[in-house]
């Protein structure tokens, strides 16, 4: 998973289209009750949803997601009557292209995209609230949970990821449950011959990756933000300055190219990835969208849980992918019908498994996925993680934070200054 993408420019916050919300809540209410199984009748007649002028409906989607919809596609216009038009868009610059043209009515009626963009989405106007009603508790309680914000849900979430940690089974046969067991027994490995690296994490040359760290810093005891009366973040509780953070950041230069050299700044995401596909390293920290690359060049891979630094739980961030209505669709009543009909139903759920391997967000779904043992360890693992913070002041966290880790990394700065000072150019870029 690669970081999220941020935007430069803030733009301001616009209102949603009333006359669309009440179209969208009043169809999607209507389709509460409908089996998420059995939802190929839908809630509203195909005469309904002609009455309210559809006849194209129109999809922003990325290359790799887009096959995973045809077949749903095309039996929502053998039902209806109404086209779903899949429109492949680079991902790198939906998400901006997306807040910037839906107000001006030539966005598309629905997108594709991870959950962090849902506070960004909110806070310029240009998503619409999904009533879910019972359909809710079909799916993974995370993923609800990373799909609402400010007490209401935003997307239908069909997929949750999170990383874990590989462990080539060939170097080293069997888990270990603390980061400094895991590199000791990484060592063994290149001590004995056998590889040479003791550990794997791809970082970025700028920005490193405090989204792949994050385990080791919240078993360290420091999170992001603290949370509201709610349980969703809080930008006022900015964590990142809690005594584990500093903590954990004598660790990283610890960790890094001037010490043990656990971490090393030269290794990219991509090196990471090739290195522990030739079977160079024991270990490599990673999502489950590497793991069939692993398993088809021959390495014996096991899905071990995240081991711990500190004495806390090791917490990896959790991503949840989901589908968004525009608020400003000139088909709400068609767009609402296929979000809340059918993109809820198994059968959808299980083609976007089939298509990019992530572990689906449906229950039902999840459970015959599950029948893969790497797909149930990567779900146990992500059932104690996080959601990553979807708030809009999460943009302006990534580079400080990153860039403060990469130079720790890199043996640059006194932990006890640098990183409290990260912290407090964070505080005040957002107000915290």
């Amino acid at each position: 998973m690669k970081l999220p993408i941020t935007s430069a420019t803030p733009v301001s916050r616009r209102v949603f289209a009333v006359g669309a919300l009440s179209a969208v809540g009043a169809l999607a209410l209507s389709a509460c009750g409908s089996d998420s199984k059995n939802s190929s009748a839908p809630a509203a007649t195909a005469q309904d949803l002609a009455a309210g002028g559809a006849t194209v409906i129109t999809m922003w989607i990325d290359a790799e997601r887009a096959p995973g919809l045809k077949d749903i596609a095309a039996k929502f216009k053998t039902e209806t009557g109404i086209e779903v038009k899949l429109v492949v868009k680079d991902f790198a610059a939906v998400r901006d292209d997306f807040i910037t043209q839906v107000p001006t009515g030539k966005g598309p009626d629905l997108i594709v995209g991870p959950h962090d963009w849902v506070g960004k989405f909110v806070q310029n106007g240009v998503i619409a609230p999904v009533e879910l009603g019972d359909k809710a508790s079909a799916f993974s309680a995370t993923s609800i949970k990373a799909m609402t914000f400010n007490g209401s849900t935003y997307g239908v979430p069909y997929s949750v990821e999170n990383v874990a940690l590989l462990r080539n089974t060939a170097l080293v046969p069997d888990a270990f449950k603390t980061f400094d067991e895991v590199i000791a027994a990484g060592q063994g490995a290149v001590d004995a011959g056998k590889a040479k690296h003791p550990f794997l994490v791809g970082l970025d040359p700028k920005q490193g990756d405090p989204y792949h760290l994050y385990f080791l810093q919240t078993s360290m005891g420091s999170s992001v933000f603290g949370l509201d009366a709610e349980g969703g973040y809080d930008p006022k509780q900015l964590n990142l300055g809690a005594p584990g953070g500093v903590e954990f950041a004598k660790k990283l230069l610890e960790w890094g190219d001037t010490g043990s050299k656990v971490f090393n700044s030269n290794i990219t995401g991509d090196i990471a990835k090739e290195e522990f596909k030739n079977g160079k390293s024991a270990y490599y920290v990673t999502g489950p969208w590497n793991v069939p690359d692993m398993e088809a060049a021959g390495i014996k891979v096991a899905i071990d849980p995240l081991p711990t630094a500190g004495d806390k739980p090791a917490q990896p961030f959790v991503g949840v992918n989901g589908f968004f209505i525009s608020a400003k669709s000139a088909n709400a009543l068609a767009t609402t019908e296929f979000v809340t009909n059918y993109l809820t139903s198994e059968v959808a759920q299980d083609s976007m498994f089939k298509t990019g391997g992530r572990p689906p967000a449906l229950k039902a779904s999840f459970d015959k996925a599950a029948a893969d043992p790497v797909v149930a360890a990567f779900g146990a693992i992500g059932e104690i993680g996080v959601p990553m913070p979807a708030i809009p002041e999460m943009d302006a966290v990534w580079a400080d934070w990153g860039s403060t880790e990469l130079d720790l990394i890199k043996g640059k700065g006194d932990p006890t200054v640098t990183w409290p000072k990260m912290v407090e150019t964070v505080k005040a870029k957002i107000g915290a």
